[in-house]
């Protein structure tokens, strides 16, 4: 599987390592201060970015109709506009959401 990080923090580098000794291949690597502007030839985006830009980092694999996988927590203030935008773009989008419990 060719894999795009988008962050290459402690998660970012975490996530190459196990990837790469599975057999996988990161294909692009987007830290903070790098200007990507879309990213093609890969199957799936893995973003651990930080929450500043989040929502940049998901338009960007929607945009370029790449599934990502998102991880990055502090920007769900924007969670149904990039649902929305998921749809517009007909592209997978799967986030991690701690819930919390109901009373």
């Amino acid at each position: 599987m060719r894999i795009a990080l988008l962050g290459y923090g402690k998660m970012g580098k975490e996530i190459e390592k196990i990837s790469i000794e599975r057999g996988h291949s990161i294909s692009i690597i987007k830290d903070k201060n790098d200007t990507v502007t879309s990213i093609d030839n890969v199957d799936v985006a893995i973003n651990f970015s930080t929450p500043d830009s989040a929502v940049d980092n998901i338009k960007l694999a929607l945009n370029s109709s790449v599934p990502i996988i998102c991880g990055t927590t502090g920007w769900l203030d924007d969670y149904e506009k990039i649902v929305e935008f998921s749809k517009k773009t007909n592209t997978s989008f799967f986030v991690f959401l701690k819930l919390q419990p109901r009373c």
